[in-house]
């Protein structure tokens, strides 16, 4: 009896899963049957359903983040990436992160909002663990900093974002009051949160830009939408921001950092 090759065997799972993935977000924008996210769940996840709800325009980064799962699923096919130690750490970490995405679209389809934060959760423990992994080494093309690095660096950011918006949401839904406390209050203390991880992940990361960028985006489209949208909410808007300066600039500080000790120690030889 031949001995399955485990390479070979996650390149096909990875691959299953992008299908898998892409499937589910077909659904999940009203493809197939499916009732776009903004309206399904009674519209608890809608831009407008609470106060860390993004602006509608901040879910276009799936379209990149969907096409850089493409482009590093072929990346992965490549003879020189079969036996590739970093591919061997990241692909079933990676096709995981996919099944559970397409599972998140379903659960928030069926109105499962409590459902959907498991799951969301359990993504980002996903993507954090992936980020853990390729930290520890370095891309050895710009092709693949962008397909592999880039990838998983928006994706890991933008769920940064979006848990806290689908956890308020859930909370919302089920009628909690927040403890007597005034809505913003909770909003602030999240995005201040979100601001710490964001520039914890930038220092441990190295100041990896693509992570950064994307917590930032989502951090500026919560500024548009609590500024010019209901429910407005100006100390949301304002500490959305100033989450997006500080963990944005963050990075770009650790990242000059990095490239001039670089710089200085090629100098040195």
């Amino acid at each position: 009896m031949k001995t399955q090759n485990p390479d070979l065997l996650r390149q096909v799972a990875v691959t299953v899963s992008l299908v898998i993935c892409i499937v589910g977000s077909m659904i999940g924008v009203g493809v197939f049957g499916g009732t776009p996210i903004a309206q399904a769940a009674g519209g608890a996840l809608a831009a407008d359903s609470t106060l860390l709800a993004p602006a509608t325009p901040a879910f276009s980064i799936w379209s990149v983040v969907y096409t850089g799962l493409v482009a590093y699923t072929a990346w992965q096919w490549l003879p020189s990436q079969r036996a590739n130690p970093r591919q061997r750490s990241l692909g079933w970490i990676v096709a995981v992160s996919m099944v559970l995405n397409a599972a998140w679209i379903l659960s928030v389809q069926a109105g499962w909002l409590f459902v959907s934060v498991l799951v969301i959760l359990a993504l980002l423990v996903t993507l954090v663990l992936a980020f853990l992994r390729y930290s520890q080494s370095r891309a050895t093309s710009w092709i693949e900093a962008v397909v592999v690095d880039g990838t998983l660096g928006l994706y890991l950011g933008w769920t940064s974002v979006a848990v806290c918006a689908n956890i308020a949401a859930a909370l919302k839904a089920s009628g909690f009051s927040g403890f007597g406390l005034r809505p913003e209050v909770w909003s602030v203390a999240v995005l201040a949160v979100v601001a710490v991880v964001g520039i914890a992940l930038a220092i441990k990361g190295h100041g990896r830009l693509a992570l950064a960028a994307a917590i930032a985006w989502g951090l500026a489209w919560i500024t548009v939408g609590r500024s010019a949208a209901a429910p407005e909410s100006f100390p949301t808007a304002v500490a959305a921001a100033v989450a997006a300066a500080l963990v944005l600039g963050a990075a770009i500080t650790v990242r000059a950092r990095v490239v001039l000790a670089g710089a200085g120690a090629s100098g040195a030889r």
